[in-house]
């Protein structure tokens, strides 16, 4: 009895207390108030993520928001359906100033998780020893309607449902380039920096495996939206 007192207590004073909380909680802390893409990573924006991953309203409000604040240029074109279909697709032309090789398709929590990357990618590389930040990102795509490494059989890939991008290299605007096959191990400088731009991966997607997962890997990061949080 004196247990569910104490509960209802709590309960009165949180539904009293928060009109009071909502308008002196920061937007970033606040797992009720709508996602930004310059939010910090942390389990309250990994939560407001998954809600988007069911609220395509939601999510396109988030795009566009930032869109407006100059952070990416995306499409929507029509909807594809099939094997494989993309109810909702964006097709992303670049983050911001930073270019990419290609534009590519995207479901939006993708396109939104790919935006808070890249804005924290671009700024660990204008912080690192390179002292530049970026200009563009290769890539090798995202959608592709086709099974876990291209088996015969097996489950489709989280790029049948346009949820994974692969990136390929990072040019930095002073010129130099950060290829993953090449520039994994060496020199020093490069390697420091894509091991910690991948590491900051972890951050924004489901899941991030690179070239230490294996050898399917060895030349770029798969960034995916399923999972929790996996680094490899």
């Amino acid at each position: 009895m004196k247990g569910l007192i104490v509960t209802g207590l709590f309960i009165l004073l949180a539904y009293v207390s928060w009109p009071w909380l909502a308008r002196h909680i920061p937007p970033a802390l606040n797992p009720f108030a709508p996602l930004s893409v310059t939010d910090p990573p942390g389990m309250i924006s990994r939560f407001k993520m998954k809600q988007l991953s069911t609220d395509p309203a939601a999510c396109l409000d988030v795009l566009k928001r930032a869109a407006g604040a100059g952070y990416i240029r995306f499409t929507q074109p029509a909807p594809m359906w099939g094997k494989c279909p993309l109810p909702n697709p964006v097709r992303i032309q670049q983050f911001g100033d930073v270019r990419l090789s290609s534009s590519f398709l995207a479901t939006c929590p993708l396109a939104v998780a790919s935006t808070r990357f890249v804005l924290q990618a671009n700024a660990l590389a204008a912080q690192s020893e390179l002292h530049s930040p970026l200009a563009r990102i290769d890539h090798v795509g995202s959608y592709a309607c086709r099974n876990i490494y291209h088996r015969s059989e097996g489950r489709l890939s989280e790029h049948a449902t346009a949820e994974a991008w692969d990136v390929t290299a990072f040019r930095l605007k002073n010129g130099q380039q950060l290829s993953i096959i090449k520039n994994w191990q060496q020199p020093p400088a490069h390697a420091a920096l894509l091991k910690q731009l991948f590491t900051s991966s972890c951050d924004y997607f489901g899941n991030s495996l690179g070239p230490e997962y294996n050898a399917a890997h060895a030349s770029h990061f798969h960034l995916g939206m399923r999972g929790f949080g996996l680094c490899r």
